[in-house]
Protein backbone atom coordinates (compact mmCIF):
# COMPACT_ATOMS: atom_id res chain seq x y z
CA UNK A 1 0.00 0.00 0.00
CA UNK A 2 1.30 3.60 -0.52
CA UNK A 3 -0.07 6.45 1.46
CA UNK A 4 -2.63 9.24 0.63
CA UNK A 5 -2.39 12.69 1.07
CA UNK A 6 -5.11 12.11 3.93
CA UNK A 7 -2.71 9.69 5.71
CA UNK A 8 -5.06 6.29 4.27
CA UNK A 9 -3.11 3.09 3.03
CA UNK A 10 -3.68 2.48 -0.41
CA UNK A 11 -1.57 -0.03 -2.87
CA UNK A 12 1.63 -1.43 -1.84
CA UNK A 13 4.28 -0.41 -4.29
CA UNK A 14 6.29 -2.86 -6.69
CA UNK A 15 9.16 -4.12 -5.28
CA UNK A 16 11.88 -6.50 -6.30
CA UNK A 17 13.75 -5.65 -2.97
CA UNK A 18 11.31 -5.61 -0.80
CA UNK A 19 9.70 -9.31 -2.15
CA UNK A 20 13.73 -10.16 -0.73
CA UNK A 21 13.51 -8.80 2.48
CA UNK A 22 9.97 -9.80 3.15
CA UNK A 23 10.73 -13.57 2.24
CA UNK A 24 13.91 -13.47 4.10
CA UNK A 25 12.72 -11.51 6.91
CA UNK A 26 9.76 -13.19 9.02
CA UNK A 27 11.64 -17.07 8.44
CA UNK A 28 15.15 -15.44 9.84
CA UNK A 29 13.81 -13.64 12.73
CA UNK A 30 10.80 -16.32 13.47
CA UNK A 31 13.69 -19.05 14.28
CA UNK A 32 15.49 -16.51 16.62
CA UNK A 33 12.45 -15.96 18.64
CA UNK A 34 12.33 -16.78 22.61
CA UNK A 35 8.49 -16.90 24.05
CA UNK A 36 9.46 -15.84 27.45
CA UNK A 37 11.39 -12.76 26.37
CA UNK A 38 8.86 -12.18 24.14
CA UNK A 39 6.04 -12.15 27.01
CA UNK A 40 8.08 -9.94 28.95
CA UNK A 41 8.69 -7.46 25.97
CA UNK A 42 4.94 -7.32 25.55
CA UNK A 43 4.30 -6.66 29.18
CA UNK A 44 6.94 -3.97 28.95
CA UNK A 45 5.51 -2.24 25.99
CA UNK A 46 1.82 -2.09 28.04
CA UNK A 47 0.55 -4.78 25.02
CA UNK A 48 0.65 -2.69 21.73
CA UNK A 49 1.68 -5.48 20.08
CA UNK A 50 3.10 -9.15 20.25
CA UNK A 51 6.74 -9.60 20.13
CA UNK A 52 9.07 -12.35 19.24
CA UNK A 53 11.30 -11.94 22.06
CA UNK A 54 14.47 -10.69 20.15
CA UNK A 55 17.02 -8.79 21.84
CA UNK A 56 18.98 -5.69 19.84
CA UNK A 57 21.91 -7.13 19.47
CA UNK A 58 20.42 -10.28 18.31
CA UNK A 59 17.84 -8.89 16.54
CA UNK A 60 20.60 -6.44 14.34
CA UNK A 61 22.70 -9.37 13.79
CA UNK A 62 19.99 -11.31 12.00
CA UNK A 63 18.73 -8.22 10.25
CA UNK A 64 22.29 -8.01 8.41
CA UNK A 65 21.56 -11.75 7.05
CA UNK A 66 18.18 -10.43 6.01
CA UNK A 67 19.72 -7.49 4.07
CA UNK A 68 22.81 -9.48 2.82
CA UNK A 69 23.27 -8.57 -0.89
CA UNK A 70 20.46 -6.13 -1.23
CA UNK A 71 20.82 -3.64 -3.59
CA UNK A 72 20.73 0.49 -2.51
CA UNK A 73 16.68 1.22 -2.02
CA UNK A 74 14.86 3.78 -3.95
CA UNK A 75 11.92 5.70 -2.65
CA UNK A 76 9.19 2.86 -3.81
CA UNK A 77 11.30 -0.18 -2.15
CA UNK A 78 11.81 2.31 1.08
CA UNK A 79 7.78 2.56 1.16
CA UNK A 80 6.84 -0.97 0.36
CA UNK A 81 9.37 -2.06 3.05
CA UNK A 82 7.96 -0.32 5.59
CA UNK A 83 4.37 -1.00 5.04
CA UNK A 84 4.62 -4.19 4.41
CA UNK A 85 6.52 -4.70 7.54
CA UNK A 86 3.92 -3.17 9.47
CA UNK A 87 1.53 -5.55 8.61
CA UNK A 88 3.09 -8.15 10.24
CA UNK A 89 1.96 -8.42 13.87
CA UNK A 90 5.40 -8.38 15.94
CA UNK A 91 6.92 -5.58 16.69
CA UNK A 92 10.34 -6.74 15.90
CA UNK A 93 9.52 -6.43 12.33
CA UNK A 94 8.46 -2.89 12.83
CA UNK A 95 11.71 -2.61 14.08
CA UNK A 96 13.61 -3.85 11.61
CA UNK A 97 11.17 -1.56 8.97
CA UNK A 98 12.20 1.65 11.42
CA UNK A 99 15.97 0.44 11.34
CA UNK A 100 15.55 0.55 7.07
CA UNK A 101 14.27 3.92 6.97
CA UNK A 102 16.60 5.59 9.34
CA UNK A 103 19.80 4.32 6.86
CA UNK A 104 17.77 4.83 3.89
CA UNK A 105 15.91 8.24 4.50
CA UNK A 106 18.09 9.77 2.25
CA UNK A 107 17.10 8.36 -0.60
CA UNK A 108 13.93 9.23 -0.26
CA UNK A 109 11.99 12.78 -1.29
CA UNK A 110 9.54 15.24 0.64
CA UNK A 111 6.80 13.01 -0.81
CA UNK A 112 7.33 10.13 2.01
CA UNK A 113 6.34 11.95 4.51
CA UNK A 114 2.93 11.11 4.25
CA UNK A 115 4.56 7.33 4.50
CA UNK A 116 6.01 8.19 7.56
CA UNK A 117 2.75 9.75 8.80
CA UNK A 118 1.16 6.24 8.65
CA UNK A 119 3.67 4.64 10.56
CA UNK A 120 3.43 7.07 13.85
CA UNK A 121 0.12 6.68 14.22
CA UNK A 122 -0.23 2.60 13.19
CA UNK A 123 0.19 0.80 15.62
CA UNK A 124 1.89 3.77 17.71
CA UNK A 125 4.24 4.09 20.85
CA UNK A 126 7.41 5.83 21.66
CA UNK A 127 9.60 2.49 20.59
CA UNK A 128 9.09 3.60 17.17
CA UNK A 129 7.54 7.36 17.06
CA UNK A 130 10.69 8.30 18.74
CA UNK A 131 13.60 7.19 16.21
CA UNK A 132 10.91 7.98 13.17
CA UNK A 133 10.60 11.40 14.57
CA UNK A 134 14.13 12.38 15.07
CA UNK A 135 15.97 10.32 12.74
CA UNK A 136 13.49 9.82 9.74
CA UNK A 137 11.15 12.95 9.66
CA UNK A 138 14.01 15.15 10.80
CA UNK A 139 15.66 13.68 8.02
CA UNK A 140 13.30 15.05 5.35
CA UNK A 141 12.44 17.88 7.12
CA UNK A 142 16.39 18.67 7.11
CA UNK A 143 16.25 17.89 3.18
CA UNK A 144 13.10 19.92 2.49
CA UNK A 145 12.51 22.95 4.65
CA UNK A 146 8.75 23.13 2.83
CA UNK A 147 8.14 20.37 5.21
CA UNK A 148 7.94 22.76 8.45
CA UNK A 149 4.74 23.39 7.14
CA UNK A 150 3.88 19.80 7.94
CA UNK A 151 5.39 20.10 11.19
CA UNK A 152 3.44 23.41 11.71
CA UNK A 153 0.05 21.52 11.17
CA UNK A 154 1.33 18.07 13.32
CA UNK A 155 2.30 20.17 16.54
CA UNK A 156 -1.38 21.60 16.27
CA UNK A 157 -2.67 18.00 15.81
CA UNK A 158 -5.02 15.85 18.17
CA UNK A 159 -2.86 12.72 17.41
CA UNK A 160 -0.48 12.71 20.56
CA UNK A 161 1.93 10.84 18.57
CA UNK A 162 2.16 13.38 15.70
CA UNK A 163 2.69 16.63 18.60
CA UNK A 164 5.50 14.38 20.30
CA UNK A 165 7.07 13.50 16.38
CA UNK A 166 6.98 17.60 15.70
CA UNK A 167 8.68 18.32 18.90
CA UNK A 168 11.42 15.73 18.53
CA UNK A 169 11.96 15.98 14.74
CA UNK A 170 15.04 18.93 15.58
CA UNK A 171 16.60 16.44 18.21
CA UNK A 172 19.24 15.86 15.96
CA UNK A 173 19.89 19.25 14.56
CA UNK A 174 22.32 21.22 17.37
CA UNK A 175 23.32 24.38 15.97
CA UNK A 176 20.93 24.15 12.73
CA UNK A 177 17.92 23.92 15.06
CA UNK A 178 15.32 26.51 14.26
CA UNK A 179 14.90 27.93 17.43
CA UNK A 180 11.78 29.71 17.02
CA UNK A 181 9.65 26.42 16.12
CA UNK A 182 11.21 24.52 18.82
CA UNK A 183 10.49 27.25 21.51
CA UNK A 184 6.98 27.86 19.77
CA UNK A 185 6.01 24.40 19.57
CA UNK A 186 6.79 24.10 23.82
CA UNK A 187 5.11 27.06 24.39
CA UNK A 188 2.27 25.92 22.18
CA UNK A 189 2.20 22.81 24.06
CA UNK A 190 3.31 23.38 27.22
CA UNK A 191 0.19 22.72 28.88
CA UNK A 192 -0.72 19.79 26.90
CA UNK A 193 -2.54 16.83 29.16
CA UNK A 194 -0.41 14.04 27.83
CA UNK A 195 2.51 12.14 29.19
CA UNK A 196 4.19 11.50 26.11
CA UNK A 197 3.73 15.36 25.00
CA UNK A 198 4.68 16.66 28.18
CA UNK A 199 8.06 14.57 28.28
CA UNK A 200 8.62 15.31 24.70
CA UNK A 201 8.77 18.97 25.51
CA UNK A 202 11.35 18.52 28.15
CA UNK A 203 13.54 16.42 26.12
CA UNK A 204 13.71 18.31 22.96
CA UNK A 205 14.87 21.19 25.32
CA UNK A 206 17.01 19.54 27.35
CA UNK A 207 19.16 18.33 23.93
CA UNK A 208 19.14 21.56 22.77
CA UNK A 209 20.81 22.36 26.13
CA UNK A 210 23.79 20.85 24.55
CA UNK A 211 23.40 23.47 22.09
CA UNK A 212 22.90 26.69 23.89
CA UNK A 213 22.01 26.16 27.69
CA UNK A 214 21.41 29.74 28.46
CA UNK A 215 18.56 29.82 25.97
CA UNK A 216 17.11 26.90 27.18
CA UNK A 217 17.12 28.32 30.94
CA UNK A 218 15.61 31.55 29.97
CA UNK A 219 13.10 30.09 28.08
CA UNK A 220 11.85 27.90 30.79
CA UNK A 221 12.82 30.85 33.60
CA UNK A 222 10.25 32.80 31.12
CA UNK A 223 7.45 29.85 30.73
CA UNK A 224 7.57 28.45 34.25
CA UNK A 225 4.68 29.10 35.14
CA UNK A 226 2.62 27.38 32.06
CA UNK A 227 5.21 24.30 31.69
CA UNK A 228 4.41 20.98 33.31
CA UNK A 229 6.90 19.72 36.42
CA UNK A 230 8.23 17.18 34.20
CA UNK A 231 8.99 19.38 31.60
CA UNK A 232 10.73 21.80 33.71
CA UNK A 233 12.97 18.58 35.27
CA UNK A 234 13.84 17.20 32.09
CA UNK A 235 14.78 20.59 30.07
CA UNK A 236 16.82 21.46 33.27
CA UNK A 237 18.39 18.23 34.22
CA UNK A 238 22.01 18.27 32.72
CA UNK A 239 22.46 22.65 33.08
CA UNK A 240 20.77 23.56 36.21
CA UNK A 241 18.06 26.68 36.61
Amino acid sequence: MSVTGEGTPGDVPRSALADTVLRRLPAVYAAAADPERAAQNRAYMRDVAPFLGLTSPVRRGLSRTVLAGVPRPDEADCTAVALRCWLLSEREYHYFAVDFLRRSVTYCSSGFLPVVRYLLTTVPWWDTVDLLAAQVVGGLVAADHGLTADMDAWIEDEDRWLVRAALLHQLRYRENTDTERLFGYCARRSGHGDFFVRKAVGWCLREYAKTDPDAVRAFVAGHRTRLAPLSVREALRNVGP
